[in-house]
């Protein structure tokens, strides 16, 4: 079933005439995209609907508040298109449009009129994983891979596995969500999977759903797909407001996740990014929400972490008291960060690591495990 695009707000009649007038300028800044079969998931009747405010513009997006690029990835390119941040990894921005456009997104700079990050010539980023055989991870990402072509997607699968030391090919995507139909109808690209996806070099689909409704039956028949191609499906969505920062919310898409095969793998903090103050959840209640869905699933649903994907790395929550905040890098860009635990004073307010105080002389210490237990105790 051929979807159709939508790109303009006044193409919306759901949305009364005085609304769309404001909501455009927010377009105008921010991109905007939906298509029809998604558009069916939300609910009209309900200003205040999930499906929505994942997918229509916000007023409140046009606040001053945080940076096009909150986590610096600027600083861990060195190849146009390529950001190598950890010894194993490495992700090639293929290109730089998406199915439909998430208003949280956290790279929404690479949809701007006069972003240049993006090449379609990846023979650049190709090159630069070829000469780097520490590299056993290539994560395909932008924009959304699965927007693109077959045959263009079925290239770079192809010169990724001319390179004998990338063993794992990642495709992050939101299209399961945005239009399942993509695999369903596509028998070439299932074959195209098949191919790449082997027993000893998988292919794994980094998938993106953020609210149990999102999980349609045809999105489910679509990550089935993908599955039986022989690709290793798994989820991660971050936490927002509004839509899924609800205890019981995040339980059902845990529990639906791990009854199909896909398996919670992170739930981000969202990134302190321009344009997305209306989905700001606090560190402090993120993780209360986390932790109470995680009592109703069960061991199999609970495999997510909790983390930050900050400039210095992947910084997993890991406690939190009355006073203190415990937190851990779980990927690091500096290898001597590698494991570290910090210590800060509990902020209820605070989104971003860079907004908390640590506590003087364990903020950035490493700890064995009977140094936590000490500190967790408190003074005596």
């Amino acid at each position: 079933m051929p979807v159709r695009y939508i790109t303009d707000i006044d193409a919306l009649p759901q949305i009364p005439a005085e609304e769309r007038a404001l909501l455009k300028q927010v377009s105008a800044r921010y991109a905007f995209r939906l298509n029809d079969y998604y558009a069916k998931l939300i609910d009209w009747s309900d200003p205040a609907d999930p499906i929505r405010r994942l997918i229509i513009p916000h007023p409140d997006e046009m606040q001053a508040w945080g940076k096009l690029d909150a986590s610096n990835e600027a600083s861990n390119t060195p190849a146009k298109g390529v950001q190598h941040k950890y010894p194993h990894t490495v992700l090639l921005l293929v290109n730089e449009v998406c199915g439909a456009y998430c208003r949280y997104c956290f790279r929404k700079r690479l949809f701007l009129n006069d972003n240049d990050e993006v090449s379609a010539d990846i023979s650049e980023g190709l090159e630069y994983i070829r000469t780097h055989p520490k590299v056993t991870n290539v994560l395909l990402t932008g924009g959304d891979p699965l927007i693109m072509s077959t045959g263009r997607l079925e290239r770079i699968l192809d010169a990724l596995r001319a390179i004998d030391h990338v063993r794992i090919i990642r495709i992050g995507s939101k299209m399961p969500a945005f239009n399942p139909f993509r695999i369903l109808e596509d028998e070439r690209l299932q074959q195209v999977l098949r191919r790449f996806s082997t027993p000893e070099k998988r292919i794994y689909l980094m998938a993106h759903f953020d609210h149990p409704r999102e999980l349609t039956p045809e999105a489910v028949e679509g990550l089935d797909a993908f599955m039986r191609c022989g690709v290793v499906a798994v989820n991660q969505c971050p936490l927002i407001r509004g839509v899924n920062d609800d205890a019981e919310v995040l339980a059902e898409l845990f529990r639906r996740l791990s009854f199909i095969g896909v398996p919670p793998y992170y739930l981000f903090q969202g990134r302190p990014t321009a344009g997305n103050a209306p989905y700001e959840v606090p560190i402090v209640r993120g993780y209360a929400l986390f932790e109470a869905a995680k009592t109703r699933v069960s061991g199999l649903a609970k495999r997510a972490r909790f983390v930050m994907s900050h400039e210095r790395g992947k910084i997993e929550i890991v406690g939190i008291d009355e006073q203190r905040m415990y937190l851990r890098f779980h990927r690091a860009k500096d290898p001597a960060d590698e494991g570290r635990m910090m210590v800060y004073l509990r902020d209820e307010s605070a989104s971003w690591l860079d907004q908390l105080i640590p506590v003087p002389g364990l903020g950035a210490a490493r700890f064995e495990p009977e140094q936590l237990q000490a500190v967790a105790a408190g003074p005596e």
